[in-house]
């Protein structure tokens, strides 16, 4: 018979203060392990199987999906942070599973048309308890998503909820009171934060000069670009502007993932950090750049809101989701039966009513989230 340990095998290759599957506090819902794939493997798997991974494909990053082919969305974002999250893992010895599932889920809650749209819903849902994408990221896991006969939800693991819930350092949010907001998550969580700003910081940078939102100019200054754009052209003195881009982008990432794990490195050192009870103990949290870099970072980030998300066209299309959320959820509020029976009374969900329609308006895409609003407000249009 096939024999596989792979228990022993985290045991063998696992830092000392990485999460290891074995002690995993396990599932709401007991189930048995599986023979060869340990339990944040089938986590991830789960996730990339479920429905509101895939409708990632069609939500808003920065650009609208119909503004070009070329543009990242929520789904592509979501792999980009992955993909970094893995490399930080595997170079600090965590464990890579677990760290990949939180990255993987951390934006399955997103509302179409990016944070317009998440800002926009959040302050229609104020008097209603509010509406913030990593919670309803839980949510989704936990309850919306209808795949097995036994309970709702994916039936994740709980260092895996709790990773989704708290891995951006906001420990005191509702939803995590389950997960002990007085300590830190595992380091694997910590990790999706940065890898997550990282991944939108660089294809930001991608995507808008694609777009011409962002001219080459307007990163004038910006130190960390500039060390970039240095380091590509002492390398290679005549790219056309294109490919000089894409290859300072990449150093843009190589330069702050780089950072990032030698500073974790340095801060697990100086902390004698030997166990994921340290890790739960370092509040707020050991994961973070450099103090050089966390200033260059910074800066970064200011002349991306500056320059790039404050851009006519981008407050454009910021003002039309807010429009098209708004009528979306009034119209749903004045009359719930306009949505289908299983957005009114979403199997496993108690609540009805403005939770309901959030979570209705949350799960839609870019495309869909448009054609609800032609159904609802052009008399022209067959519903």
């Amino acid at each position: 018979m096939f024999a596989f340990d792979g228990h022993a095998i985290e045991a063998a290759v696992l830092a000392p203060y990485a999460m290891r599957s074995a002690a995993s506090r396990g599932r709401a819902h007991p189930e048995p392990e599986h023979r060869f794939r340990l339990a944040f493997q089938r986590d991830r798997d789960r996730i990339i199987h479920c429905s509101a991974f895939r409708r990632l494909e069609y939500k808003t990053q920065v650009f609208v999906n119909h503004e070009g082919d070329y543009f990242r969305t929520r789904l592509t974002h979501t792999m980009e942070a992955a993909q970094i999250t893995r490399t930080l893992a595997r170079v600090l010895g965590l464990n890579e599973d677990l760290a990949e599932a939180v990255a993987l889920a951390h934006d399955l809650g997103h509302t179409p048309f990016g944070h317009a749209g998440e800002r926009a819903l959040n302050a229609l849902m104020q008097p209603h308890g509010g509406f913030d994408h990593n919670a309803q990221s839980l949510r989704v896991v936990d309850v919306l998503e209808t795949r097995y006969p036994s309970f709702s939800g994916l039936n994740l693991s709980w260092e895996v909820r709790e990773g989704i819930v708290k891995h951006s350092g906001r420990y005191d949010r509702p939803q995590a009171v389950e997960f002990d907001p007085t300590t830190a998550p595992t380091l694997e969580a910590q990790l999706v934060d940065f890898a997550d700003e990282i991944a939108y910081n660089a294809h930001d940078i991608d995507d808008g000069l694609e777009s011409g939102m962002l001219r080459p100019r307007d990163l004038e200054g910006v130190r960390v670009w500039e060390e970039s754009l240095a380091a590509v052209d002492a390398q290679h003195a005549s790219l056309d502007f294109p490919l000089r881009r894409y290859a300072a982008v990449r150093h843009l990432i190589n330069l702050m993932v780089t950072d990032l794990a030698t500073a974790v490195q340095e801060r697990l050192r100086a902390g004698r950090v030997e166990s994921v009870d340290d890790v739960r103990a370092n509040l707020p949290r050991l994961v973070d750049f450099g103090a050089s870099m966390q200033a260059l970072n910074r800066e970064l980030k200011q002349a991306l809101s500056e320059r790039l998300y404050t851009h006519y066209r981008v407050t454009r299309m910021a003002m039309k989701a807010q429009k098209i959320i708004a009528g979306l959820f009034d119209a749903y509020m004045s009359e719930p039966r306009q949505m289908p029976p299983e957005a009114r009374h979403p199997p496993g969900a108690e609540e009805s009513g403005a939770r309901a329609v959030a979570d209705y308006i949350a799960g839609l895409t870019d495309r869909s989230a448009l054609d609800e609003y032609r159904k609802l407000y052009d008399p022209l249009e067959r519903v």
